[in-house]
């Protein structure tokens, strides 16, 4: 790596405007690591408080957005404790409520809305390597498919990293009708965790990333969803107390005023891809009494607090007396209008307190004391590039900036940048920014940017995680870390940053965009499936867009050994950013009934690269990029289909049209004013997209148009959709229901037996016989939100299916006959089994697109 320095003399008018400009940048980069520097002297003053205060919350529950934000709102901000949320999963089997991205392009949204969420809060996040699989109604599967060990082995070293006073699960872990398996496990892993956590032969491999045991004082259950199983809940043992323990959790912000529960409210409404936007406009509730309540699960005995019998002060540290002397002292001396007068006192406590041995905690009220010092001086530092895009070999340039509010004397000593350090040695001046400009060049062995759990493939249950220091933050450490280093009063301050790219007139979330590694080019498939008869030979395309000008290398189709690619390579030079060419290869499956996957690679100047590039934007979260290995599932099997045209109305976003193109069919998409005889006239079937009914407001007003041209002769297929408050609209042309209340009725094991009610029916034999193997290899459900009632005069069920133990559900697959065509409503999967190209589910759509032809 090469560095070069040049001061830039900033002078005049200007200092003001790059100050602030200066000061924005350092909250964003320290927000996007989870710690928020206080910017006011009552910020600073309540921060101190909490520095005084060992306290220490683990909050534990399933997914994205079943934390609760009120009490993490006030254990944070209200007693200052050191507040976390350990999300067991990302959310990534959810369901999208504002837009197409699911699977872990949704996990990665959704982890974003949580780390919003805790910068209003007050909270820190962490997560598991478990993968949220969707609905199911099992513990005993969710921890089979999580891999109960290795999730729990996560938990265990969450709880060793954080060091909580006491656990606190969000559910029972007692699994009840209807409940999510999943919200049961999340319960089941915290209490074991707490059981293990301090027993140093438990995880030992812990100790060689330098953890540590930890034996929290208790685990609770917080009873907001109700509460069983607890020993305080009426689960019986030592200690039960049957009437729970309460705590009061109203009040409000010493710093702003809202209340606790309006800050909660705002939190929550951070989780906007599940609906819950309008939380952020409502107004929250006031500061008045506010109760949580729960039982004792295991651990010592609580009366009257969940911290009883914990230190909650420095006392409880070894050298620890004499810093919460000091810190009270700097408290009560504080002055608002002068906050850098607390500087001597705080390098004074920042002297003893490094003294002290290190732990988590020690480590975590280090670098709370240097947020407060930070903010005292109103010291302010800010790494920029003109591009947060670099390739691997590619010099780029930054620009360091620091500045300072207080008079007390600052000496800026140095920049490190990826581990060279830049000298500089320059006394700041109160309201005299300084800047630095250096050139580096990004070595060729740097990673392309990829969200660490998504670097290697995993299981259906479990991300990997090689990395395992890794494992449990809710992000990236920075692609490229810088860090200002500073003299103050004979002490070493280091700010830790990273370079980031000032996007003008962009929403907050995204005003700054943190430097990423890029490939030269990105590759891409059209379809995430093709298909194949067994033997055929097809066209496959690969995409090459460039990154870079010039780019230019072969690119070739790794495949295996059965599956035969011709040409072997292909060469490509693009002559401009943004260029694409486009390579075709002959691709020749296996004579018998197979899939695979092949990956498109790329090698630029000695290099290889395989990555395609998913970009996603959402106003209210950072621009969201993904790199993953461009891959494409190919399937082998028998197919056949009736009719050529089909017409597609999208919902809330699946991949189910492209997967009818790979069928063989032409697609044309609709809206809702397409819904004519006359518009539709041709099409052999019209396809409804995934909660179409719940998410477009041009269909309710058209169905009548849609539902004459199927009495015409048409084939219409509506897939399934969400029993919520705005599904007002008819579903079919005959009666037909989704209940609105638990449970639901879905069958959440991709495995379950399915059973034919009408074998002779043209949609399970033309022109695919369908049988018990098409039902083999499928993914994650067999369908979800079933109809509960239907027209029994007119629409006949297909399939009968259940989950272990239950009664079987007949709604998964309803055909009605309309006048001359056929009405098919259904709650199969299809949007899932599709893109995984699982041969029974393309068998069975082919002959519901097929009826009647």
């Amino acid at each position: 790596m090469s560095g070069s320095l040049r001061l830039n003399a900033v002078a005049g008018a200007p200092r003001l405007g790059l100050f602030v400009a200066l000061l924005v940048a350092l909250l964003v980069a320290l927000a996007r690591a989870g710690d928020t520097l206080p910017t006011s002297p009552a910020a600073i003053q309540q921060e101190l408080r909490s520095f005084a205060t060992l306290g220490s919350a683990l909050y534990v529950a399933a997914h994205p957005d079943d934390e609760n934000t009120a009490l993490i709102t006030y254990l944070a901000r209200g007693r200052g404790y050191r507040t976390a949320y350990l999300s067991v999963t990302r959310g990534d089997g959810g369901q999208n409520e504002i837009g197409p991205e699911f699977g872990e392009k949704l996990g990665l949204a959704r982890t974003h809305e949580l780390l919003a969420a805790r910068r209003l809060d007050g909270g820190r996040q962490f997560f598991t390597r478990a993968i949220d699989f969707g609905f199911t109604k099992d513990v005993g599967e969710t921890l089979r498919i999580w891999d109960r060990q290795h999730v729990l082995g996560d938990v265990v070293r969450v709880i060793r990293q954080f060091r909580p006073d006491v656990v606190i699960a969000g559910f029972s872990p007692v699994q009840t009708p209807g409940q999510h398996g999943q919200h049961v496990a999340s319960a089941v892993l915290a209490i074991e965790a707490f059981k293990l956590a301090g027993d140093p032969k438990a995880y030992p491999e812990h100790l060689t990333d330098g953890l540590t045991p930890w034996q929290p004082k208790r685990v609770l259950q917080n009873t907001r969803f109700g509460g069983r199983g607890g020993k305080g809940g009426g689960g019986g043992g030592a200690g039960a107390n049957p009437a729970g323990l309460r705590i009061e959790a109203g009040g409000n912000d010493p710093v702003t005023g809202e209340s606790f529960a309006a800050i909660a409210s705002r939190s929550r409404g951070q989780h906007k891809t599940q609906g819950f936007g309008n939380f952020g406009a409502a107004a929250g509730g006031s500061g008045g009494p506010r109760q949580e309540t729960f039982n004792l699960i295991d651990g010592e005995p609580a009366t009257n607090d969940i911290l009883d019998g914990v230190d909650a002060t420095f006392g409880r540290l070894p050298g620890g007396r004499e810093i919460a002397k000091l810190a009270a002292d700097t408290i009560a001396q504080f002055k608002t209008a002068d906050p850098s007068a607390s500087v001597p006192a705080l390098l004074t406590i920042r002297a003893k307190l490094a003294a002290l041995p290190a732990d988590p905690v020690v480590t975590d009220k280090r670098a709370q004391l240097d947020r407060i010092l930070q903010a005292c001086l109103g010291l302010s530092v800010a790494s920029t590039t003109a591009s947060a895009e670099v390739v691997p070999g590619e010099k780029f340039g930054l620009r360091h900036s620091a500045a300072l509010r207080a008079n007390t004397p600052v000496r800026w000593i140095e920049v490190r940048c990826a581990g060279a350090a830049l000298g500089i040695g320059e006394a700041l001046t109160a309201g005299q920014p300084a800047s630095r400009e250096s050139s580096h060049v990004l070595p060729l062995q740097t990673a392309v940017s990829q969200p660490y759990w998504l670097r290697e493939e995993g299981t259906a249950g479990l991300f990997r995680v090689d990395e395992t220091k890794l494992i449990g933050r809710p992000e990236s450490p920075p692609a490229f870390p810088v860090e200002f280093v500073f003299e103050v009063g004979g002490q070493t301050l280091v700010v830790a940053t990273e370079p980031v790219q000032l996007i003008a007139g962009a929403p907050p979330a995204q005003a700054r965009r943190p430097l990423t590694v890029i490939p030269p080019v990105s590759l891409a498939f059209p379809f995430e499936v093709a298909l194949f008869a067994p033997g055929a030979a097809k066209p496959v395309v690969v995409e090459v867009t460039g990154a870079r000008a010039g780019a230019a290398g072969t690119l070739r189709l790794e495949a295996p050994a059965a599956w035969k690619v011709s040409p072997a390579s292909q060469s490509f030079k693009l002559a401009k950013v943004g260029d694409k060419g486009r390579f075709t290869f002959t691709v020749t499956a296996p004579a018998q009934a197979a899939s695979a996957s092949l990956t498109a690679t790329a090698e630029v100047g000695g290099a290889r690269f395989n990555n395609g590039r998913v970009e996603f934007n959402y106003a209210h979260l950072p621009v969201q990029l993904l790199q993953p290995p461009e891959r494409l599932k190919v399937a082998a099997f028998e197919l056949a289909i009736r009719g050529r045209k089909v017409g597609y109305l999208p919902g809330a976003g699946d991949s189910v049209a492209a997967s009818l193109e790979q069928m063989g069919y032409a697609v044309t998409p609709l809206t809702g004013a397409d819904l004519t005889p006359e518009k539709l006239r041709g099409l052999d079937a019209v396809v409804i997209g995934v909660r179409a009914f719940n998410e477009r407001t041009d269909l309710a007003a058209n169905l009548p148009g849609l539902f004459a041209w199927v009495e015409a002769g048409g084939t219409a297929i509506a897939q399934y959709n969400r029993p919520s408050g705005n599904l007002r609209v008819p579903l079919a042309p005959y009666e037909l229901a989704i209940a609105g209340s638990a449970p639901q009725l879905r069958v959440t094991d991709e495995t379950a037996p399915v059973a034919f009610l009408a074998p002779e029916h043209p949609a399970l034999n033309v022109p695919n016989t369908i049988t018990e193997a098409d039902f083999a290899g499928w993914v994650q459900e067999r369908g979800a939100y079933f109809p509960s009632s239907w027209d029994e005069a007119h629409f006949k069920p297909l399939l009968a299916m259940s989950d272990p133990g239950e009664p079987p559900l007949k709604g998964s697959v309803l055909i009605a006959r309309h006048g001359k065509g056929h009405y098919v409503y259904t709650g199969v999967a299809f949007f899932r089994q599709l893109p995984a190209g699982v041969p029974g589910a393309y068998r069975l759509f082919a002959n519901l697109v097929s009826l009647g032809k």
